[in-house]
């Protein structure tokens, strides 16, 4: 019998550590929290704020199996992350499994090796508490603020959305740059250019005047004065430089670099870090720390001489700056420095490699240049022309590693080449001078890896919760990842060849964005109702000092119940005034104007399924008529034309099959019905131009592409089919889909119904994942898998019973 039991977050670690642990060890999984607050009440008690917990249904069986091993074993040792809310986690499994904290057996690692879980296993600790009263605060205030606010928006606003401490403010951050670029007037300027040749070499010397004119006029009465002029290099001054390796991955610059130069949104990053660290590749993924253990520096020095020659190395040690850093001792780094590859999925890889490329770059030399500036006199005018380039003596670091930059709001900069020969006093020729018109530009939108930045430089949230807080906004529609179209700009584009002066003007498209975060109406009008009615919750402050209050927490020296009632008393005051507060009309809503038509008023504002458009009101004598705004147009720029012309949609376009055909537009988008059908119009087609004859064609498309994603249906259970899908076929039921194992794709389509039966029945026995989260309908189809199951068993029962009577009788 194995005396030790080890309990870990996640089944996958489990397998790992199991590996390197002797027989008397078993090694088993909490699958993330076993416990969370009731649902009812809140949850917490509002005199004490004590929290109520509760066992979930989904973690009964695992709680009960848990219980069970630890009755049969002598020491349980707690292993959950080494965060707070890994001390969490074991706390809780403490509470249920009857383990007085003081006598625990905690063990934390940095990274899954076999000598560091037999060091955490030779030095445990005990469960500390502070850490564990710091979560908790931050669990009952984020519940405070979600559960008390929630209700008033889905009075106020539209049913079903939410507010949080963390995801609320992060929203602000992204509207309030939304309006920045709403508000924003661009200023155009003349940017001058020009090509020369150098005397000794005939080569092509590139530089750019070191001002810029703010009119045409101006740069044509420069270019005017360059046809005449002599272009004589005045000085040319070359200095060394050096840059720097960045330092070592924390959670956020992982997130960032990943996101440019990989393209991995942050969830993404953090679900492959959370895979390469559970198989014992890299080191805990969660934390704001930059240091290197002497056994990851002690390794880099041998293979960077082994590999690039004594002079490529130098080694360094980081101290993170982050105030509070409490998420982890090491940075991120691969736990072999040796392996410099490794054999999985092929984003598994490509992380690894970003990992180990930045952390054996921060061990590497700086890389050495030489920067030349040449300045160059214009005879007949007081602007100089400046050639800038650069030349690397040294590679360094960038041997092997080049960090990335946010491409966001840079003009043009230095290109870094190598110039031609010139000496101070040389002549050149003029080939061709360029004065070109460009415009400001205005504020960026944020990327996923720009706002990680932005909440690491504000004190929001902490690095275990950038990326859900990320994924929430965007989850709930506060945020969208984007798309803008931008609009056609004219600029005008001066060019001087020889003795004449071309004149063009060219087209640009600006404003563009692809997958950038931007704010939906919703959003926008419930972050106003927040900053309104909530300003101390929606103060970027205070969110960052409630993080510090946290961790004066988590070292002792703050109650955090006190924290928690120096908070509700005055949020509680908030709360009662938003809720009693009455507005003539609803939060969000617009007044364009007066339809002329009807005369009556149209407005645009918030409904149950989105932005709409609304003409007349529900007091008067004809009822009021609506229109769905469509992705193109916002709340707050939508003009009365604009609105008036979504009122004549829905158009029936005319009969097909006995039935009429319509154009209309909804919460997804353009669309025309037939029958009870619905087809969406395709990118770039307008429901209020398209013609009969093309609404046909889509309507034969979309059933021809119905038929065959249909594999297999069954009369005595018209709920379940077979289809085939985007990733390949699966079974539907219920609302819900289910993946059908790879030994019985090929022969998808002849699956019986009891095949089927069993292939949901076996998804639903699967233990769930600590980041995963089951739908309603998966939920509910499987009750109902499992009601027939268990009411076919009765009826055998059943008959089982009465055949015993029956013979009982016969007996007697």
């Amino acid at each position: 019998m194995q005396k030790n039991l080890v309990i870990v977050e996640s089944p996958a670690k489990a397998k790992t550590i199991e590996k390197f642990l002797g027989e008397d060890f078993k090694v088993m999984s909490s699958f993330g929290h076993i416990r969370d607050l009731k649902k009812k009440n809140f949850g917490v008690d509002l005199e004490t704020f004590k929290p109520e917990y509760e066992i979930p249904a989904d973690k009964v069986k695992v709680v009960n199996d848990l219980r069970a091993q630890a009755k049969k074993s002598e020491a349980v040792w707690l292993a959950s992350d080494e965060d707070r809310e890994g001390e969490a986690i074991s706390w809780h499994l403490a509470e249920v499994l009857k383990i007085d904290p003081k006598d625990s057996r905690r063990i934390v690692f940095h990274e899954i090796t076999k000598p560091a879980i037999l060091a955490a296993i030779a030095n445990p600790r005990h469960i500390d508490l502070n850490l564990v009263d710091s979560q908790q605060a931050r669990r009952v205030l984020d519940r405070l603020v979600g559960f008390k606010i929630s209700p008033i928006l889905w009075r106020k606003v539209r049913p079903s959305l939410s507010a949080g401490r963390v995801q609320s403010v992060v929203v602000r951050l992204i509207v309030e740059r939304e309006r920045e670029i709403e508000s924003f007037k661009s200023e155009a300027s003349y940017r001058v250019t020009a090509i020369f040749s150098t005397p000794r070499e005939g080569k092509e010397l590139r530089a750019e005047l070191n001002s810029r004119f703010k009119t045409k006029e101006e740069a044509m009465d420069f270019l005017q004065k360059c046809i005449g002029a002599e272009f004589k290099v005045a000085n040319v001054n070359t200095r060394p430089a050096k840059r720097t390796p960045a330092p070592p991955f924390t959670t956020s610059t992982l997130q960032q670099e990943a996101a440019r130069k990989l393209g991995f949104p942050v969830a993404q990053t953090m679900r492959v870090a959370q895979s390469l660290y559970e198989a014992g590749l890299i080191t805990y993924m969660r934390t704001d720390s930059m240091n290197l253990s002497d056994l990851c520096l002690n390794a880099c020095g041998p293979l960077i001489t082994e590999k690039m020659g004594a002079e490529y190395h130098q080694r360094r040690h980081y101290h993170t700056s982050a105030k509070g850093a409490q998420e982890a001792h090491e940075a991120i780094r691969p736990t072999d420095m040796r392996r410099e590859s490794i054999k999985a999925s092929t984003q598994e890889m490509r992380l690894y490699d970003l990992i180990w490329k930045r952390t054996i770059a921060c061990q590497m030399a700086d890389a050495k240049m030489e920067k030349t500036v040449v300045g160059i006199d214009v005879s007949n005018a007081t602007e100089q022309f400046v050639a800038q380039g650069e030349v690397i003596k040294f590679d360094g670091f960038l041997r092997v590693y080049r960090e990335s930059l946010d491409n966001e709001g840079e003009g043009e900069g230095e290109d870094g080449s190598i110039l031609p020969a010139v000496a101070e006093g040389d002549v050149l020729t003029r080939q061709e001078v360029t004065a070109q018109e460009r415009f400001t530009l205005q504020p960026p939108r944020y990327t996923e890896a720009s706002l990680v930045r932005k909440m690491e430089e504000l004190g929001i949230g902490r690095p275990s919760t950038y990326g859900p807080t990320i994924s929430t906004i965007q989850q709930r529609e506060y945020v969208t990842r984007g798309e803008k179209p931008g609009t056609l700009r004219d600029y005008n584009v001066l060019t001087l060849a020889g003795n004449q002066i071309a004149d063009e003007t060219h087209t640009e498209r600006t404003g563009a964005d692809k997958g950038k975060l931007i704010p939906t109406d919703i959003g926008i009008v419930v972050n106003d109702f927040l900053c309104q009615n909530f300003h101390e919750i929606m103060d970027y402050n205070f969110t960052a000092n409630v993080e510090k209050d946290f961790d004066t927490v988590a070292v002792g020296e703050k109650d955090w119940t006190e924290l928690i009632r120096q908070f509700y008393d005055k949020f509680e005051v908030d709360v009662e005034k938003a809720i009693n507060e009455k507005t003539d009309h609803k939060v969000g809503e617009r007044q364009l104007g007066k339809d002329p038509v009807t005369g009556k008023t149209v407005v645009v504002k918030i409904g149950r399924y989105g932005p709409m458009a609304q003409i007349g009101t529900a007091d008067e004598d004809d009822k009021p008529r609506f229109a769905t705004l469509p992705a193109e147009l916002s709340l707050s720029t939508i003009t009365l034309e604009q609105a008036l012309e979504l009122f004549k949609l829905p158009r029936t376009l005319g009969d097909f099959e006995g039935h009429p055909v319509v154009a209309s537009s909804g919460r997804f988008g353009p669309y025309v019905s037939h029958n009870k059908k619905f087809a969406s119009l395709p990118k770039g087609e307008d429901p209020l131009e398209i013609t009969l004859e093309r609404a046909i064609e889509v309507i034969l498309a979309k059933r021809e592409t119905e038929a065959k994603s249909h594999l297999k249906q069954f009369d005595e259970e018209p709920e379940l089919e077979i289809r085939a899908g985007r990733f390949g076929p699966y079974i539907s039921y219920k609302g819900a889909n289910y993946k059908i194992p790879k030994d019985a794709v090929s022969r998808a389509a002849e699956l019986t119904l009891e095949e089927c039966r069993n292939i949901i029945a076996a998804d639903q026995q699967k233990p769930e994942k600590p980041t995963r989260r089951r739908t309603a309908a998966k939920t509910s189809a499987a009750k109902t898998v499992a009601a027939k199951k268990s009411t076919a068993t009765k009826k055998t029962a059943t008959k089982t019973a009465a055949k015993k009577t029956t013979a009982k009788k016969a007996k007697a």
